[in-house]
């Protein structure tokens, strides 16, 4: 049975993560939930006093305007620990300091989360222990069961947190009310009516001093094996009876076993590339392959692009297409729906006869409907129109929501044990292709919209 949290104690707490994303978030949820309340504990290996902790978490605040009781509460109460999480006595000691039922949240390298959980492992640990940990979750299959089987060992699933924070946006909630709530919709969510699926993340910002971890990552093992196969989850999958933690998390356990590359082969469905020298907004852009911490040689992908099947009733024949770079031409982030062209046109009518799409996006969260209309000069021409919707921010940021649901004890925003093994399964014939230098590494200048041979999505 799971519990709240009382102390929430941040591993790598003067990290970019922290301050850019987790403080942040906790400032806001405590503006938006003044009753709710927690200790929060820094804790990293650099040289920091309570003092120089509190100014860092107060400057974090500030970004979104935090106030409120419970802001001034967790200012005043917040400490910091200088600690080694990779050290057993380290790790010991820290936890035997705090108050109630704690939660450790890893804001650490892959690699130094992987080492504490061992040291987390050799000894007794408080009852009723929270884990949250950032992705990628291992940096393979194998990887990624050894993780979990370390994490088995130490607490029950439901007290593990995989963060994935675009399981918090809005936006993906939101489709779960557009499919679900609407019969106009979900009895043509199948292959009878939609054509092909598009999840696009394309950004315009460059590698900005990610090399550390980017390099070593690259676009598909970033974006793909871990945001847009949980968006693509939750646009494929079955309905669920509630949207209880048990439920969803089933649901989009099930969409993502029937999941693999498009027949099988990941040399024709996918794609990568990296961005040369370019401009983006005026600004002159170096090549990816010169920028400071880069190596060249591990021919790291800044654009990925992999078509997928669901082997399902519902989805026979329907590719579905995730694709995600940096340094573009274009922000781009949503979700295409192309549904089957009319089966028939009255002959007279003539004029824009492409299918109908509905495009949900990202950040600001809206929805679109473009169909085709009669023309409002000639009724026998057709016209396209677009239907527009407006869903609105959210009540809270991405990792609101995510370090909400870790505070309550609610795993539903947290990737599953499973979960996190099927998406590695879904990307190793890729990333074994690549590595094999079966697909070639394509290149595209900054500001473009990617190598001119890609055919256009959505």
């Amino acid at each position: 049975m799971t519990q709240s949290v009382d102390t929430l104690v941040i591993l790598g707490a003067s990290g970019d993560l922290t301050s850019r994303l987790l403080l942040p978030a906790i400032g806001q949820l405590l503006t938006d939930q003044p009753d709710r309340a927690f200790t929060l504990v820094g804790s990293s290996s650099d040289d920091l006093d309570d003092d120089a902790w509190r100014a860092v978490v107060k400057k974090s605040f500030a970004t979104v305007d935090a106030t409120g009781d419970a802001v001034k509460r967790l200012l005043k109460e917040t400490r910091y620990v200088k600690s080694d999480a990779t050290s057993a006595d380290d790790l010991k000691s820290l936890l035997d300091s705090v108050d109630g039922v704690p939660a450790l949240y890893f804001a650490l390298p892959p690699a130094i989360t992987a080492k504490a959980c061992r040291a987390l492992g050799t000894f007794e640990l408080p009852k009723g222990l929270t884990l949250a940990l950032e992705k990628p979750f291992g940096t393979d299959r194998k990887s990624a069961i050894a993780l979990n089987e370390q994490l088995a060992r130490l607490v029950p699933e439901d007290q593990i947190h995989r963060v994935d924070h675009f399981l918090g946006r809005s936006s993906v909630f939101n489709i779960l009310g557009v499919r679900f709530a609407n019969s106009i919709l979900e009895p043509i969510w199948d292959s009878l009516h939609i054509e092909r699926v598009d999840v696009i993340y394309d950004e315009t910002l460059g590698l900005e001093n990610r090399a550390r971890y980017y390099d070593g990552a690259g676009a598909l093992m970033d974006m793909i094996q871990s945001h847009l196969l949980q968006v693509m989850a939750v646009l494929a999958m079955e309905p669920p009876s509630t949207l209880e933690a048990a439920d969803l998390r089933d649901a989009k356990q099930l969409v993502l076993r029937a999941t693999k590359v498009w027949e099988g082969d990941p040399v024709t469905a996918s794609r990568r590339a990296r961005y040369a020298a370019g401009k983006i907004d005026g600004k002159k852009l170096r090549a990816y392959a010169d920028e400071d911490g880069v190596d060249p040689s591990r021919e790291t992908e800044t654009l990925a692009e992999v078509t997928l099947q669901v082997d399902t009733w519902r989805w026979k024949g329907v590719p579905f297409t995730l694709r995600s770079g940096k340094a573009l031409g274009g922000r781009r982030r949503e979700m295409v729906i192309t549904f089957t062209p009319a089966q028939h046109v009255p002959t007279g009518l003539k004029g824009a006869m492409d299918p109908a799409q509905l495009r949900l996006m990202f950040a600001p969260d809206s929805m679109s409907l473009e169909v085709n209309i009669n023309g409002t000069g000639d009724p026998y021409e057709l016209e396209r129109t677009t239907l527009t919707a407006e869903f609105g921010p959210g009540a809270l940021l991405a990792y609101g929501e995510v370090l909400e649901g870790i505070l309550d004890g609610d795993p539903t925003l947290s990737v599953r044990a499973d979960t996190a093994v099927e998406c590695w399964r879904i990307v190793e014939p890729v990333l074994k292709a690549w590595r094999d230098g079966k697909v070639p590494l394509e290149e595209y200048p900054a500001g473009s919209e990617g190598p001119k041979d890609w055919p256009e999505l959505g």
